[in-house]
């Protein structure tokens, strides 16, 4: 159907819409409730046979929902309604239905939304049905539905027009369930072992918790520039401080960054914190987490797994200088000396990268040669990459037996970043310091460089007990449970740009 073809539908539903107000009747009723819904319905009388539903012959129900299909056959009329739950047939006959329902069914379009009243039957061809004695309009479509949404080349169209992209495509809307069923299971995990859901600030004054490029606001009673959070990670640790032990927020999370498969710049973020815990007991935890998810996806959905990755062995570990200096094929002795490294990274840029990277320091670069080298030949088996630089983890604590670096892991599966997580750092004379190295990085130009927070530090020196928290990126961790390639596959209304022209 071409634009012209769909204005012309339009236009008709337009004037059917007159028609009926001419007529003394509302094209938009409210007050019909239906007595089930179509998939409880369906699951109730599927068991019955013919002659069992024909018993009912006295039993009255009430159905709502879409009309997606009509056909027509002069005395009769088939409708397919669907709603959140399944899908149902109409059966309209001339000889059971009002005068008033036969005629509406044989006006209404694809799209409209019915009631419809009647007992249960099966049809000739044992498709169970409502037979409709009444019939009314509830919702009438002015717009088409597409016929070939499925297939349309520019998916950014069906992104921008989720609602009809959920109509034409129930497996969106699966994903939508699925995302819905991920996060009542990350909670009920951590409710389960006495974690507090609580809330904190989605504007700051300072962007803190993360190294992010944040998003600037403006108040205006205030007048104060405010930061929309990168992370909600520095509040929860203050509640730390202050005697709430074990905390949670499923935080939703701003980034001015890039958009891609993996990044868009509103996500959802699960951060956890608990007192007297380390980075293995986190890891224990995140593996429960993401396992616990894809059990219960598996409970809800039967046969249909989307994820292939085994998720029920052990996850495997492995040292991140470990695996960068394996995908730079350089021997122990060579990796491992300042200077040698960097001269082997800077041969390997481009002349215009070079200026940037020789300013890194030792841990920085082994760092990005990770994340250059090393990420992509991850695989697709979940893996703990553990022990991080302390020099790009301003916030873990140093690990005992090496004080250049930190009790940290991040978890890859499916070759993307899930989740990060470390034993925290709670010594405020350290983390001070680490703040103001941070601030020499964002003078320098880096502005994904954190910025000093002295509220926090004063909330460390009240004394935090030693902790771990971790982070786990919600919309990656669906991603990767149903299989989705992009992660505004499993944003309902993901950032685009503006249509033209409106």
């Amino acid at each position: 159907m071409d634009n012209s073809e769909r204005d012309a539908v339009t236009q008709a539903r337009l004037e059917k819409i007159a028609r009926l107000r001419k007529d003394g009747n509302n094209p938009y009723r409210n007050g019909f409730a239906p007595t089930e819904r179509l998939g409880a319905l369906r699951a109730r009388l599927e068991a019955e046979d013919a002659a069992a539903l024909e018993a009912r012959g006295g039993e009255r129900i009430r159905v709502a929902g879409r009309v997606l299909a009509i056909r027509s056959f002069g005395k009769a009329c088939f409708l397919s309604i669907v709603d959140a739950t399944g899908a149902l047939q109409l059966f309209v006959r001339k000889q059971d239905a009002s005068d008033e329902a036969f005629a509406l069914a044989a006006d209404l379009d694809v799209g409209d939304f019915v009631g419809a009243e009647g007992p249960p039957m099966r049809t000739r061809t044992g498709e169970l049905s409502v037979l409709v004695q009444g019939l009314v309009l509830l919702t009438k479509a002015v717009r088409p539905l597409p016929e070939k949404w499925h297939g349309l080349a520019d998916v950014a169209i069906r992104y921008r027009q989720r609602y009809v992209d959920l109509v034409a495509n129930p497996e969106v809307g699966d994903v939508v369930r699925a995302r819905a069923i991920v996060l009542r299971s990350l909670r009920a995990v951590l409710d389960d072992r006495a974690f507090l859901e609580v809330e904190t600030p989605t504007m700051a004054t300072i962007a803190g918790g993360a190294t992010a490029r944040p998003f600037v606001t403006h108040h205006n009673a205030l007048d104060l520039d405010l930061y929309l959070r990168v992370a909600p990670e520095l509040y929860l640790k203050r509640l730390l401080v202050g005697g709430l032990d074990r905390v949670y927020e499923m935080a939703r999370c701003f980034r001015n960054e890039g958009v891609s498969t993996r990044h868009n710049p509103e996500f959802t973020m699960l951060e956890a914190y608990q007192a007297y815990a380390t980075y293995e007991d986190a890891m224990e935890l995140v593996e429960t987490l993401v396992r616990r998810a894809a059990a219960d996806l598996r409970a809800r959905f039967g046969d249909r797994s989307w994820c292939a990755i085994d998720l029920d062995r052990p996850f495997r570990r492995a040292r991140l200088f470990d695996l960068a200096r394996e995908a730079t094929g350089l021997g122990e002795a060579e990796f491992a000396d300042p200077k040698a490294l960097c001269r082997w990274h800077l041969e390997g840029l481009p002349a215009e990268a070079r200026a940037a990277a020789a300013m890194l320091t030792h841990g920085e670069r082994v760092f990005a040669i990770f994340e250059d080298r090393a990420e992509p030949r991850l695989g697709q088996d979940p893996v703990f990459v553990v022990d991080y630089p302390a020099d790009v983890s301003p916030l873990a604590r140093r690990k005992d037996s090496d004080p250049a670096l930190v009790d940290r892991f991040e978890l890859y599966i499916g070759g993307r970043e899930i989740a990060n997580a470390f034993s925290e750092l709670n010594d405020p004379i350290d983390q001070a310091d680490r703040f103001r190295a941070q601030a020499v990085l964002r003078a320098r130009g880096d502005e994904e460089a954190m910025a000093f927070d002295a509220d926090y530090v004063r909330a460390l020196e009240y004394g935090m007990p030693p902790a771990a928290g971790i982070g786990v990126g919600v919309d990656r961790l669906v991603m990767l449970l149903t299989g989705s390639e992009s992660i505004r596959d499993v944003i309902a209304f993901p950032l685009l740009r503006p249509e033209e022209g409106a």
